[in-house]
C-alpha cells in the first residue's frame, strides 16, 4: 500500500512525523508524496495556538477530498488530537482514526488494525471468494500471507523509533530531538499539557542517533527540544546540554552543530563558552524573550527579568564575537498596559536582535493566563505587532549591511543558495550564492549584498 504523510507545526512534531514513516517503510509500505496516489493519509498535527489549529482543521478537509478518489484510510495524529480528540471524533467523521500523541506506545498496532479492517470491508465479492478457495486449499493451520503478515506486525509490538526515522529535510541537515515535554509551565501555554513533563534522552542514545546520521552523509545537526538549556537535569541532576553539544562536535562528519529554543535563565557559563571555543557549533542562541517588563514576565509565570535578559545579551555579545541572537517576544498578554509595551518596544531598539519573530497573545483553553482579567482587545493586539515589526524590519536591514564585504563559510543547499551560520533552515533567509558548488558541500562566499532578510554573495 501507498503511504502520504503531512506534518504541521514545528521541527519537533517533524521528527515523529519521520518516526512513522521509517515505521512503514520498515514493513514495507511506499511512501509517496502526491496524496492522489496515497491509499492512506497520516497528518500529524500542531495545537499550539489558535491559528496551528485552524490549519490542522483546514488540513484535514483538504485530505478528507482524496477519500472521494484513491484514499481508503485517513488517520490523523498528533497534538490537536492530544487536545479534542473527543471533539474531533464528532465533528470530523471523514477520519478514520485519531490517535493521540500518549497512545504512540500503541500507534502501530491500531493502524494495522484499522488498515486491515478496511482492506477486508473494501475488497470485491470475487477477490474475497478467490481468496477463501485459495484459503481453504491450504493447511488448517496456516493463514493467509496478508493475515500473517498483519498479525506479526501487531506482535511485533512495533514502536517510534529515532534510528529507524526516515530524514525528510533533505541531505543537508537533521534535527535531534534531544528531550520531550516541558516543565516550565508559563501561563500562556498549553504545550506541558500537550506534551507531558520534560523528560531526557539518554546521552548514549543521542550519540548514537548522532553518528548514524553523520555516516549517512549529514554535515549539519540541529538539536531541538522545547527547553534545550534543561537537557539533563530531570536524569542527570545538572545542565548537560554543553557536554553533549562537545561530544557530538568530536563525532567525525560533522561540521555544524546547531540547537535551538534555551531559555534565558538556563544559559549557563559553560554553555557560552561551548558555543564561543567550539569551532563547529555555530554561534547562535535562539533564545525566547516573550516580554522584558518584570511585571508581565512574573504574569508569564517566566523565571528571568528584564535586567537578566540585558545582562545575558550584553554577556553573549562580549564573550562570543559574532554571535548572532534570535528570539520572539508576545504582544498583548492580558494585563499587557501601554507603559509595559513602551518598554518592549524600547528594548528591541537597544537590543538590536539580529533575528526577531513576534506573536500576538492567544487565549489558550485549560491555561492559567485564559482565565485572567484585562484581556487585551484583538485590535490593540494587533497594533502592538505590527509596531514591533515595523521597527525590527528596520533594525534588521541595518544589521544586513553591516556583512557586505564579509567572506562567511556557507553550506551549499542548491546551485542557487545556500546558509550561513546565522541561518536556521525554514525560519531565517538563505544566501544566493554565484558560481559552481556542489550541494551539501562547504565553500567560502564573500557577501556582495542582500534583499529583504536574504544576502546575495560570490563563491571565492
Amino acid at each position: 500500500m501507498k503511504i502520504g504523510f503531512v506534518s504541521l507545526g514545528c521541527s519537533k512534531n517533524l521528527v515523529d512525523t519521520e518516526m512513522m514513516i521509517g515505521l512503514f517503510k520498515k514493513n514495507n509500505y511506499e511512501i509517496v508524496n502526491d496524496p492522489q496516489q496515497a491509499d492512506v493519509i497520516v497528518i500529524n498535527t500542531c495545537g499550539f495556538i489558535e491559528p496551528a489549529k485552524e490549519e490542522a482543521i483546514n488540513t484535514i478537509l483538504e485530505m478528507a477530498e482524496y477519500k472521494k478518489q484513491n484514499c481508503k484510510c485517513l488517520i490523523v495524529t498528533g497534538c490537536l488530537v492530544e487536545r479534542y480528540k473527543d471533539d474531533l471524533i464528532k465533528s470530523l467523521p471523514e477520519v478514520d482514526l485519531f490517535i493521540k500523541f500518549s497512545e504512540y506506545n500503541t500507534l502501530w498496532e491500531q493502524i494495522e488494525q484499522l488498515i486491515n479492517n478496511n482492506i477486508k470491508l473494501k475488497k470485491t465479492k470475487s477477490i474475497e471468494n478467490e481468496e477463501k478457495n485459495l484459503a481453504e486449499n491450504k493447511n488448517n493451520n496456516n493463514t493467509s500471507k496478508e493475515q500473517r503478515t498483519i498479525d506479526n506486525h501487531i506482535n511485533q509490538n512495533e514502536k517510534l523509533d529515532f534510528l529507524n526515522r526516515v530524514i525528510s529535510t533533505g541531505e543537508n541537515y537533521a534535527y535531534i530531538r534531544i528531550a520531550e515535554g516541558c516543565n516550565n509551565f508559563c501561563t500562556f501555554c498549553a504545550i506541558p499539557y500537550i506534551r507531558g513533563r520534560f523528560t531526557s534522552r539518554k546521552v548514549e542514545d543521542i550519540l548514537e542517533e548522532a553518528k548514524q546520521l553523520a555516516q549517512k552523509g549529514y554535515k549539519e545537526l540541529i538539536i531541538i527540544a522545547q527547553d534545550t538549556s534543561k537537557y539533563g537535569v530531570d536524569i542527570y541532576g545538572k545542565p548537560m546540554l554543553a557536554e553533549l553539544l562537545h561530544k557530538i562536535s568530536e563525532i567525525d562528519g560533522i561540521e555544524w552543530i546547531r540547537f535551538l529554543y534555551t531559555y534565558p535563565e538556563t544559559i549557563t557559563d559553560e554553555l557560552i563558552e561551548e558555543v564561543k571555543n567550539n569551532d563547529k557549533i555555530c554561534k547562535y542562541f535562539d533564545i525566547p524573550m516573550q516580554h522584558i517588563s518584570d511585571r508581565i514576565l512574573k504574569k508569564m509565570n517566566r523565571k528571568s527579568t528584564g535586567e537578566s535578559i540585558r545582562n545575558l545579551i550584553t554577556k553573549s555579545r562580549k564573550e562570543i564575537p559574532g554571535v548572532v541572537i534570535r528570539s520572539t517576544l508576545m504582544v498583548g498578554f492580558p494585563g499587557e498596559t501601554e507603559e509595559d509595551f513602551e518598554e518592549l518596544y524600547e528594548f528591541v531598539k537597544w537590543a538590536r536582535l539580529d533575528k526577531l519573530g513576534c506573536f500576538t497573545y492567544s487565549k489558550e483553553e485549560g491555561t492559567a493566563a485564559s482565565k485572567m482579567e484585562n484581556q487585551v482587545h484583538p485590535m490593540t493586539k494587533k497594533k502592538r505587532y505590527n509596531k514591533i515589526m515595523a521597527l525590527q524590519q528596520q533594525i534588521s536591514e541595518e544589521n544586513m549591511k553591516k556583512h557586505i564585504g564579509r567572506t562567511l563559510k556557507v553550506l551549499v543547499e542548491s546551485s542557487k543558495n545556500g546558509r550561513t551560520y546565522m541561518d536556521v533552515p525554514d525560519i531565517d533567509g538563505v544566501i544566493y550564492i554565484k558560481g559552481k558548488a556542489k550541494p551539501n558541500t562547504f565553500v567560502n562566499c564573500k557577501v556582495t549584498g542582500y534583499k529583504e532578510y536574504d544576502l546575495i554573495g560570490e563563491i571565492m
